[in-house]
């Protein structure tokens, strides 16, 4: 059983840097969501930019043809604003508990958007991310 794996859907870039930033921390390579089954890892990070307040049509996929009975999953996001971000996250949060899985926290972060939030993910965002790595394997 593999410990831990990460898994994101990112259009433009922006929830891959964070997924980059969780799976180093964590010593691990992330994983495409359309090329990368999660395997039975301890623990599952999945990720997914905001479009239109809601996760990406291939993370919503991949979450709805999944089985995450007893799974522990943290969440994590960027958007181009927060209350885009909570309801991205809480409409993940929703299907995966549906699915079985266990929520044990969630990580959000501005995204580059047009012309808003030029500059994120910025290193601080990267490095909260990476935080929020080890306080989620702390408390599983």
């Amino acid at each position: 059983m593999t410990d831990v794996s990460v898994v994101v859907d990112s259009k433009g870039g922006n929830t891959r840097k964070v997924a980059d930033a969780i799976a180093e921390e964590l010593g691990i390579q992330a994983g495409d969501v359309t090329t990368s089954p999660p395997g039975d890892a301890r623990i599952l990070f999945l990720g997914s930019g905001t479009y239109g307040g809601k996760p990406g049509e291939a993370m919503m996929k991949f979450i709805g043809s999944g089985n995450f009975s007893g799974r522990k999953v943290a969440i994590f996001g960027t958007s181009g604003s927060p209350a885009g971000g909570q309801k991205m996250i809480g409409a993940m949060a929703d299907i995966l508990k549906q699915k079985g899985a266990t929520i044990v926290g969630s990580y959000h972060c501005r995204g580059r958007f047009l012309l808003v939030n030029w500059g994120h993910p910025n290193k601080e965002d990267l490095d909260n991310a990476k935080k929020f790595a080890r306080e989620m394997l702390n408390i599983t």
